[in-house]
């Protein structure tokens, strides 16, 4: 089968072993896939991966090894991370796979990711994309699930002011979410041309370079990945604020962690998420991400569409397999 394959350096390989289920696993066969930083990452030696690449996809199962069957014919969409089941597992237990210390994640550690004709993945960690709900749309599932995380973890009330720095892919998808939830949210970044992708959905938006910095919000979402979005986090923060990390800021500059101490600040780390909540937003149409594809390339195009993500301007590359 092909297969979009990072081995010290990026290839396509027409002749990659098609896998076969195990006990409990489904055969997928994969018809849309994203490119994510995370896989831009890989191939400067991030995790210090080698396999097949990606983590957000959808695609059809085509054969289940296990009694049910009721996913075969099914469109479906898959978390990236599964435990290892010990029943002694507590977060197996809990069916928090991706804190599980013996996890498996796809395109990432330990398991071969979407990027490629067919992957097998646990059927647990498997869930049925609603009808109405597009390729296009459902690929975006992972990471719309990620900001869907927030409201998992934090209890946001109805007047609380919140803003969003950084309008990449996670800043946008955050802001996007907060406000499909009726919340007051502010997003701030540098390009206009992004910023007016979730003001045309009913987003608040700021330029930075006109936004006042002011110690003024109840809960700041840091998605600049930046140690200077960090710092403007933490003085956007108001006494006894939460500031929710989104991105991982790692930057040899020194910070001035002061403002937390003096101002008794949370600090949140915010990583994946459940897909329910997330499927169920694109079910009632609560955002498009439509305005988010750069462009889509076959799978035989790949090496270009990773160049092509790349580009600044490039908001979201897919591949068509």
């Amino acid at each position: 089968m092909k297969a979009i394959v990072f081995d010290k350096e990026l290839k396509l390989d027409n002749n990659y072993p098609k896998p076969a289920p195990q006990k409990g696993e489904a055969l997928i066969r994969v018809t849309l896939a994203g490119i994510c930083n995370t896989d831009y990452e890989i191939t400067k030696g991030y995790m210090g991966y080698v396999g097949v690449l990606g983590h957000e996809f959808v695609g059809v199962v085509e054969e289940v090894n296990g009694d049910d069957k009721s996913l075969v014919g099914k469109r479906v969409v898959a978390e990236i991370s599964y435990g290892c089941e010990d029943p002694n597992c507590e977060w197996c237990a809990k069916k928090n796979y991706r804190h599980c210390p013996n996890r498996h994640t796809i395109g990432i550690w330990k398991k071969d990711g979407c990027m490629a004709e067919y992957i097998t993945v646990p059927t647990n960690i498997l869930f049925e994309v609603p009808e109405n709900v597009t390729d296009e749309q459902a690929v975006f599932v992972e990471p719309l699930a990620a900001a869907c995380e927030i409201l998992e973890q934090l209890h946001i009330e109805p007047m609380s002011k919140i803003v969003v720095l950084g309008d990449g892919k996670l800043g946008l998808t955050t802001a996007l979410t907060l406000n499909a939830h009726n919340l007051d949210v502010l997003l701030v970044g540098k390009h206009q041309n992004k910023l007016d992708i979730a003001k045309a959905q009913g987003v608040k938006t700021k330029l930075l370079n006109e936004f006042k910095i002011e110690k003024k919000y109840d809960i700041v979402v840091e998605a600049t990945g930046s140690a200077s979005g960090f710092e403007t986090s933490m003085a956007l923060t108001k006494p006894r604020g939460v500031l929710v990390l989104k991105s991982t800021v790692a930057s040899g500059k020194e910070l001035n962690l002061a403002p937390i101490v003096i101002d008794e600040i949370t600090v949140l780390g915010s990583r994946c998420g459940q897909f329910p909540p997330a499927l169920r937003l694109l079910k009632n149409n609560r955002i498009d991400f439509t305005p988010f594809i750069t462009k889509t390339y076959s799978i035989d195009d790949a090496l270009e569409a990773f160049e092509a993500n790349k580009a600044k301007e490039s908001l979201k590359i897919l591949i068509k397999i």
